[in-house]
């Protein structure tokens, strides 16, 4: 059963409000088992008996963290219920949402003080709510773009709909960098960083416009592949002043073996030697080129 200190050995429950006698107690604070299941009324009044407590206590002690962490589980409802204002919001899901306003929940226990005339549910609730919008602002985006980038967004955005009132049009970027007391570059800048905030799926069908597949065919359906050969070319690019560099005799059974595709016997009778010595040559002018190609890499 929940309680709290009334006088010296009296507690009221949360569930009755009524006295109760022998309550266990941490210090000066009741013992509360499960301070999530508290009700929001009750958590409003004893919250604010252990914020008093807080203030008093010395922290790092038993009786400190007891009361940082009851606060915190008994107020767990004003992150659910900011948290509720982000339900269908993409970004995250909810558990993840109520992970980031428990964050903000906490910086306002940390910093609530006792005599703001104002209650801790009012001090709290912008706390939380900041602090998840910034998760949105850090994590929605597809690809990552500077801070002022992602602020000049929702700056453009505000702009862009009063000035459409306004003007009954679209604005042209002189007109927005009028109204924000930007320059065009910087207006440019941010109206080409905010296509960074979605992503298409390439698994997306075409938008049917012009030049597009009549088969419905995906974005990825209709993207290049790697050409093998490039890797080739490079190579070739590579290889051929090493080549320049063999003597004659080298280069000449370079040509034979990868040219004229010979084999190494065809090669030693051209050359009047054994296909044993062939293949050494071979080895050794090719660990020769291998080498040079991966120092010039």
């Amino acid at each position: 059963m929940t309680t709290m200190p009334v006088g010296a050995t009296d507690v009221m429950t949360t569930d009755t409000l009524t006295p109760q006698p022998q309550a266990e107690l941490i210090g000066d604070l009741p013992w509360i088992e499960d301070a999530g299941k508290v009700a929001p009324k009750d958590a409003r009044a004893l919250s604010q008996l252990f914020f008093d407590q807080l203030q008093v206590l010395e922290e790092g002690t038993h009786e400190y963290q007891y009361a940082r962490n009851t606060l915190i589980e008994m107020n767990l409802s004003l992150v659910r219920f900011a948290a509720g204002r982000f339900r269908n919001r993409g970004g995250g899901d909810m558990e993840d949402i109520v992970q980031v306003g428990t964050i903000g929940l906490i910086k306002a226990i940390d910093r609530f003080d006792l005599s703001r005339e104002v209650g801790f549910a009012t001090f709290a609730v912008p706390y939380i709510v900041g602090e998840i919008k910034r998760f949105f602002r850090d994590t929605s985006w597809a690809v990552h773009v500077p801070r002022r980038l992602q602020e000049l967004r929702v700056d453009l955005a505000k702009a862009k709909e009063e000035l459409s009132l306004r003007l009954d049009r679209d604005p042209t970027v002189k007109e927005l960098a009028e109204h924000l007391s930007l320059s065009e570059e910087e207006i440019i800048e941010g109206l080409v960083a905010s296509n960074g905030y979605t992503a298409g799926s390439l698994d997306a069908p075409g938008d049917g416009g012009e030049g597009s597949d009549a088969n419905g065919r995906t974005f990825a359906d209709r993207l290049g592949e790697p050409d093998p050969a490039m890797e080739s070319v490079e190579d070739l690019h590579t290889l051929a002043p090493l080549l320049e560099e063999l003597d004659d005799r080298d280069r000449r059974i370079i040509e034979m073996r990868f040219g004229q595709e010979m084999t190494q016997s065809q090669i030693g009778e051209e050359l009047g030697v054994s296909q044993m010595q062939v293949s050494r040559l071979l080895s050794r002018v090719l660990k020769r080129l291998r080498t040079k190609m991966l120092v010039e890499d």
